[in-house]
């Protein structure tokens, strides 16, 4: 008997609050042309005073169970991709999961920023296959905006607030679902982005801090291996994906990526332009939107992708 982690429904919820180029070019030394040249991005969304990270995840989570036909009381677990949770601790998942009135199962937060969404859809995938839960929301969600300084021209053009997340469900004998997930972290990578501070170290959760030229050229680099290795090990081929769904980092690393995999454009989800770098949140934000907009159908085999500070990166192959 085959147990496969199906997706039943998707969502998402960006911040009212849009921030363009030209309001950043009011105080930056930019320009929309320069911002736009160098990422693809033209605005991006900031969560408003208040508003956390919770907020963001719970809105999200709410309009996947309803794609989803389900109640807060058919999930029995939560799995929170974030690098700016609410608070140090507890876990924000467990703050979702009072939020959605879920009175029962497991709620945890899961580090992996950027890929945080790619390593919480593997992790429930685990869970659900192993029986030791049926139904589970999986959610990526951030406000970036918290941990940027805004006047650092190389990353306060980069990042957003928002929120993504699906409803899996373990489910027999179907060809629906998670086929595979691969993970994979290089320690090696862990100051070329990062931030300046943290609970053990100057006890703020300090700035982002990055090395563009690395981060680039290690993106291209192991997001195309990652790709070519998931592809093989379920014996596929880049002309049978449907869409590619990548973690919007940068439009560079995307085009870089899909021109190194031979994969055109038109199979490729875009939504950085006017979302920007929403760490954890940016697949299933993709995701969601490529699934509303009908671009994403039932059957369509989806991979997902993402590379992170740390460096920790990885893909998903999924039959929607």
């Amino acid at each position: 008997m085959t147990l496969r982690s199906v997706i039943l429904g998707t969502g998402s919820y960006l911040p009212k609050k849009k921030v363009t180029n030209d309001e950043l070019s009011q105080y930056l030394d930019t320009s929309h042309e320069w911002i736009v040249e160098r990422t693809g991005i033209c605005a991006r969304h900031i969560a408003a005073e208040g508003e956390y990270t919770s907020d963001l995840a719970v809105k999200a989570a709410q309009q996947a169970l309803e794609a989803a036909h389900l109640t807060p009381q058919d999930i029995d677990l939560i799995i929170l991709g974030t690098c700016t949770p609410d608070h140090t601790l507890p876990a924000t998942a467990t703050r979702v999961q009072a939020k959605l009135g879920m009175t029962k199962g497991i709620a945890f937060d899961q580090a992996a920023v950027c890929s945080g969404f790619i390593f919480a859809l593997a992790t429930a995938d685990a869970y659900l296959k192993q029986g030791m839960a049926k139904t589970a929301l999986v959610i990526g969600a951030e406000t970036m905006s918290r941990v940027i300084d805004w006047n650092d021209r190389s990353t306060a053009v980069l990042f957003g607030d928002g929120a993504g997340a699906v409803v899996l469900q373990a489910q027999k004998e179907t060809d629906r679902g998670i086929l595979g997930s691969l993970l994979r972290t290089n320690g090696a990578g862990y100051d070329s982005l990062c931030t300046t501070g943290g609970p053990s170290t100057t006890q703020t959760s300090g700035f982002v801090k990055m090395s563009g030229r690395d981060v680039f050229k290690n993106a291209v680099q192991s997001l195309g291996e990652a790709v070519e290795e998931i592809l093989k090990i379920h014996d596929l081929s880049q002309d049978e994906l449907d869409w590619l769904v990548p973690h919007q980092a940068n439009k560079r690393i995307i085009d870089a990526t899909a021109k190194k995999l031979g994969l055109p454009d038109e199979k490729v989800i875009h939504t950085g332009a006017e979302q920007a770098n929403t760490s954890a949140a940016s697949i299933p934000l993709a995701l969601d939107k490529a699934v509303r907009d009908g671009r994403i159908k039932k059957g369509d085999l989806v991979l997902c992708e993402a590379f992170a500070g740390g460096y920790a990166w990885g893909s998903t192959l999924i039959r929607m």
